[in-house]
Formats: C-alpha cells, sequence, structure tokens
C-alpha cells in the first residue's frame, strides 16, 4: 500500500499537467476558427491597373497578341492534367513541352475570343495571354481543331472577380471606353463572373500590380440585335462573323451622349457614354492599320473571307466613332 503523502504527490503531479496542458498554444485549425467562422487569407496589395498608355500602337504585333514570341506554347509535347469546369465552352489544363500550364478552350468561342484579346490589348488594356492551335493533340484526352490556351503562369496569382458598377476605375474615361469596347466587339455576355483580378508582383522591386482583367471574352464577333420585318427582337450569337457584319453599332448622338445598338447583358453600362469619352477610344483605335486588325483574326484561324469581313467590320465601327462630332444622329453600319 501507497504512503498517504505518495498518493498525495501523485494526486498533485495529476493536476499540474492537466493545467500545462490546458496552457499549449491553440493549434492550427484552433487558430483558423473564431467565433465558430474561418478567417480568410488577406488578398495581396498591389497597384490596381486596367489599361496602360501604348505608344506603339502602330507597330504592336496583333498576330503573336500580348505574349508574344516568348510566351508561344511548345507544341512538341502537350499532356491533359484535368477537366476545368464553368463557362460555355469544354475547357482542360494542360501542360506543353516546356512545361508551362494552359487552360485550353474548344469550340466556338476558341477563335472569337484570341481575336477579342488581341483588339483590346492593342489599345492598351491588360488582359490573358491566349493563343488559337488550329490543330492540337493533348495526351490523355484527343485531338481537337481551334484550340484557345490560355496561359497560367506560375508567376501570376489569380484572384476574385471584379465587378463593373464598383471597381477602383468607376467614373474614368478608361472604364468607360473599355464598355465602348465591349459593344464593339458584339460581347453580349457581359457579367462580373467573367472578370477576374490578376496579381503580379515585380520581384526586382518588391511592387505588385491587381490587374483588371476581362476574362472571358467568347461571347464576340456575332450578333446581338436582329431585325425582323415589323418588330425587333433579340437572337444572340457568337464567332458569326456575317452576323456581326450586319449588325448595327451606332445609334444616335443627344445632348453630348453616344448612344449604342447595343442588347446584351448589363445594358445599364451604357446609359451614360459621353462624346469624349467615345471619342477617346476611337483615337487610339484609329491607330491600327488594316493588317493590324486582319492580324488579329489571321491569329484566331478564321478564312481569308472571314478575315475580310471581320476586318471591314471593325474598321466601319471605328470610323463611326471617330465620325462623332455633336448632336446629330449618325448613320449605323449597313
Amino acid at each position: 500500500m501507497r504512503h498517504p503523502r505518495q498518493i498525495h504527490r501523485l494526486v498533485s503531479l495529476a493536476l499540474l499537467l492537466v493545467v500545462a496542458l490546458s496552457a499549449q498554444p491553440a493549434t492550427a485549425a484552433q487558430k483558423k476558427e473564431t467565433n465558430g467562422k474561418e478567417e480568410k487569407k488577406a488578398a495581396p496589395r498591389g497597384t490596381p491597373v486596367l489599361w496602360r498608355a501604348p505608344a506603339d500602337i502602330g507597330t504592336r504585333d496583333l498576330y503573336l497578341g500580348p505574349g508574344g514570341e516568348s510566351m508561344r506554347p511548345d507544341l512538341r509535347k502537350v499532356t491533359f492534367l484535368k477537366d476545368e469546369t464553368g463557362g460555355y465552352s469544354t475547357k482542360f489544363r494542360v501542360r506543353d513541352g516546356a512545361g508551362r500550364e494552359w487552360v485550353a478552350k474548344v469550340g466556338k468561342e476558341a477563335q472569337s475570343e484570341t481575336a477579342a484579346v488581341r483588339l483590346l490589348w492593342a489599345v492598351g488594356y491588360v488582359t490573358e495571354v491566349v493563343y488559337l492551335v488550329p490543330r492540337l493533340n493533348v495526351e490523355g484526352k484527343g485531338t481537337f481543331e481551334n484550340v484557345r490556351l490560355e496561359a497560367r503562369p506560375d508567376s501570376v496569382e489569380r484572384l476574385d472577380e471584379w465587378k463593373w458598377a464598383d471597381n477602383p476605375f468607376v467614373g474614368t474615361k478608361e472604364l468607360q471606353g473599355l464598355i465602348v469596347m465591349m459593344a464593339l466587339l458584339n460581347n453580349w455576355d457581359i457579367k462580373d463572373s467573367n472578370n477576374k483580378v490578376l496579381y503580379v508582383r515585380d520581384e526586382a522591386t518588391g511592387r505588385g500590380e491587381l490587374r483588371h482583367v476581362v476574362s472571358d471574352l467568347g461571347a464576340t464577333f456575332g450578333r446581338v440585335k436582329v431585325n425582323v420585318p415589323g418588330i425587333w427582337r433579340l437572337q444572340r450569337s457568337r464567332n458569326k462573323p456575317e452576323d456581326y457584319w450586319e449588325d448595327p453599332f451606332l445609334e444616335d448622338v443627344k445632348n453630348g451622349q453616344v448612344f449604342l445598338f447595343y442588347k446584351g447583358k448589363r445594358q445599364d453600362l451604357f446609359d451614360d457614354i459621353r462624346i469624349d469619352e467615345a471619342r477617346w477610344i476611337a483615337g487610339l483605335l484609329s491607330k491600327l492599320s488594316d493588317r493590324q486588325i486582319g492580324d488579329a483574326f489571321r491569329a484566331a484561324n478564321y478564312t481569308p473571307a472571314e478575315i475580310r469581313t471581320l476586318t471591314e467590320a471593325v474598321r466601319a465601327r471605328i470610323s463611326e466613332l471617330a465620325s462623332i462630332r455633336g448632336n446629330a444622329p449618325l448613320a449605323s453600319n449597313p
């Protein structure tokens, strides 16, 4: 039998052990929870960027686009990684021969998005980096025609969406110019979920940028509105050059405002476009040659006839914007 003093000592040691364990620091899982709510990782900080003044519009290479020659995918060996969900088109992640990752998009939107990105980049807007591959063999997945590859570099962190009505650029000519560009491209699928903030950090300076891009531009170069005898009705399409050519663009100019024939989503964004804002973006677009505009569509693997149709249609819309002088109504695109 143990002596009473030994029993007392054992009880005291047990109590000290309990107190010591209760005083241990909280585990990682415990730290993440505060009043039943999990703490969110703080978003990176940086300078918001939507547009940069392009000093070289007339010499920009719209065939290679924002990624240039240096970021072209290595197609010697492309392997399937995983399927990507969401959106209208079929998408999946791949790795190219150089080890870089891309999101492949197949279907009707691949060509239109490739060209739309180049035209936005041409006038200074920050964009995704995309290329169109006419025929792509993906190990583990199959062979596909007209595949858009969108870069997923390790140096770029993809954050949340940005909202058209609530962002750092509200009230600026740069945002208004982007809205005009959405109508010029006939992007009828304008919604916040198609926007993305990309965080890019300059390793040399340590400064970061929050690049506000329109990440999904597939619903472009089609029709947003069609005239039926006696009535107007909606009939939207994507990636149909003839539809794009036939759709009207500029409707009227009244009391210092520009009105566009736009009947896609978020029509409220087009309620307050001033003449100076429309003419500002027209001035940038007017610096592009027909060759450059055509190169945007050549990069997207359109046929020669489609390239001519789309180039002429884009040039006609640019001319309409550039012709704005006052409050008189303007003729729409034929």
